[in-house]
């Protein structure tokens, strides 16, 4: 498996590029060659394995502090593959939860003084309204004693400038009227202070209403809070690095000990359950290709073996055979990328990178025939 990691990363080094050409050329030629041995119904075709590229790519910006995984290895989507230096990040989570726990202890406390108010001004303003009515009554009794008191003194007046009866008489009669006056004024002047009172409970319901503005201000603080935590505990997250499918490590981009820029890649991987065979058709035969159509796939290694696949994608853009073919009459012409999707891979025995050959069938009723390589 190790050499055959070291196959693939010499593969798709500089030269990727110029293998490209190749296989362009050799599918070309191999499919001139094949196509007048086998009979029609059947086309073939030739190219190198490949893969949908995985990367393990960080996030954030940082130093590398390990990587959990080597060439070869086969990871789980999901599983933690490098680690980025994360002290800072540790610095403003905690920072960010104080914030939140005082937050959330003010919001607490202006609560508790909220439920508290709440209570007291119903109570007071009952007790004030209470003091108002009792005001009110002393007021009209006081009223009524002060009206039966002036009549009094009235007929005591008449009836003593009539000289029927004393002046002491009288003068208690005035006495008792301007007594009942004076309770009259003073209960007027309690139904003004009982009234203030009602006044001054009644500013309980503006402290409420201003508490409550206090609480909303609070909880907004707390939300802000909040979601600082929840933000540095995602970058705290992020900066754990997990495998986003998966597949096996093709090669380590980077080492312990390197300083990575957001979505620099760490670890190449592939899926080996999930190749396909990308081969080239001529012009003159892309017409008889349509997707799901079986294909047999064959390899050097295993002459005799073959592996099912399908067609499962066809390019809606032709492009001219390579520069490279030395002939005027082989450049001009038009080929297709057509991809060959394996259906299963046993062991995992191919690898993207490995040539192959494929023999399409687009016409039931014939039989299969391994193409030959002589």
């Amino acid at each position: 498996m190790q050499k055959m990691m070291e196959n693939k990363r010499n593969l798709i080094g500089p030269g990727l590029l110029g293998v490209a050409a190749v296989v362009i050329i050799a599918g070309f030629f191999y499919y001139l060659a094949q196509s007048k041995k086998l009979p029609d119904g059947l086309i073939a075709a030739s190219g190198r394995i490949e893969g949908e590229r995985i990367v393990a790519a960080a996030k954030y910006p940082g130093r590398i502090s390990k990587i959990l995984a080597k060439e070869g290895d086969t990871v789980t989507a999901g599983a933690v593959v490098a680690q980025l230096e994360d002290d800072t990040f540790q610095s403003r989570v905690e920072q960010a939860r104080q914030a939140l726990n005082a937050s959330e202890a003010q919001l607490r406390a202006a609560q508790a003084t909220l439920d508290v108010t709440q209570k007291e001004v119903p109570m007071g303003v009952s007790l004030a309204d209470a003091a108002v009515s009792q005001a009110q009554a002393m007021l009209g009794k006081a009223g009524a004693v002060e009206q039966q008191s002036h009549r009094d003194a009235q007929r005591h007046k008449e009836l003593f400038e009539r000289g029927v009866i004393e002046r002491h008489r009288y003068e208690q009669a005035d006495l008792a009227w301007q007594v009942a006056q004076a309770d009259v004024k003073a209960a007027q002047e309690a139904v003004s202070r009982a009234r203030q009172g009602v006044l001054q409970a009644g500013l309980g319901n503006d402290k409420v209403k201003a508490k409550q503005q206090e609480i909303g201000a609070l909880q907004a603080q707390r939300d802000r809070a909040t979601a600082a935590v929840a933000e540095a505990n995602a970058v705290l997250g992020d900066l754990v690095i997990k495998a986003p499918a998966t597949g096996v490590v093709l090669a380590r981009l980077r080492e312990p000990g390197e300083v990575v820029m957001p979505g620099s890649a760490i670890l190449d991987m592939v899926d080996l359950d999930a190749l396909h065979l990308k081969v080239y058709v001529p012009e003159s035969k892309i017409g008889q290709l349509r997707l799901g159509l079986p294909v047999r796939i064959y390899i050097d290694a295993q002459p005799d073996q073959f592996y099912s696949a399908k067609v499962s994608f066809i390019a809606s853009r032709a492009e001219f055979t390579p520069k490279e073919v030395q002939t005027t009459d082989e450049r001009v012409k038009l080929v297709y990328a057509v991809k060959l999707a394996l259906e299963k891979n046993p062991e995992q025995k191919l690898m993207p990178g490995l040539p192959a050959d494929a023999v399409i069938r687009w016409k039931e009723d014939v039989a299969w025939q391994k193409p030959s390589w002589k």
